[in-house]
């Protein structure tokens, strides 16, 4: 399914941010060749794709330095993103932001302003902003949301890109284009 998104997005002449796991990334190594050679950036999603929540900060850091030097090592660039597996970045898991800045991410794109059992910060801030840490800053890119009758939507991420019908995912996103979000 790669392929076709990286082929539809050449047809459109656009680029995308590939979030991707070290793992996959391990055992397909001629499609993250050419995510990077299609002008795609390629960012991280962590190793194996478990919560933060599920682990201690060692093992987080050594899960994102993990999948990071496999993502540079095929990529043969830099990794500058991050997003957590099922955005589980939330108040009680915030630690692991002064990890991501020790080990090199620049930004970051997993609080997702959204109530949610397993995931979501509500009431955080929905636009792209800097977060300080004890080890310094780094940018939070917010999965984009909607809000509609009082209630947030999220639209961003696989999960939400599978399950919302692609007409009115598509006018969501232009909508939220125009808001500058």
């Amino acid at each position: 399914n790669t392929h076709l998104i990286l082929d539809l997005l050449e047809t459109c002449g656009m680029h995308a941010t590939m979030f991707v796991l070290g793992w996959v990334a391990e055992r397909h190594k001629g499609l993250i060749r050419r995510i990077v050679e299609s002008g795609h950036e390629l960012a991280s999603h962590g190793y194996a794709h478990e919560l933060i929540a599920g682990q201690t900060p060692l093992v987080f850091r050594e899960d994102i330095r993990r999948a990071k030097g496999i993502l540079e090592d095929i990529g043969g660039r830099s990794i500058l993103g991050y997003r957590a597996p099922t955005f589980s970045i939330t108040r009680e898991t915030e630690w692991a932001l002064p990890i991501l800045v020790e080990e090199g991410y620049q930004y970051d794109s997993s609080i997702m302003v959204f109530a949610h059992d397993k995931y979501g910060i509500p009431g955080a801030i929905p636009i792209i902003h800097t977060i300080s840490t004890k080890a310094g800053s780094i940018v939070e890119v917010p999965p984009s949301t909607y809000k509609w009758a009082g209630l947030t939507i999220p639209i961003a991420g696989g999960g939400y890109f599978r399950l919302i019908p692609y007409r009115l995912l598509k006018q969501l996103l232009r909508r939220v284009e125009s808001q500058g979000h």
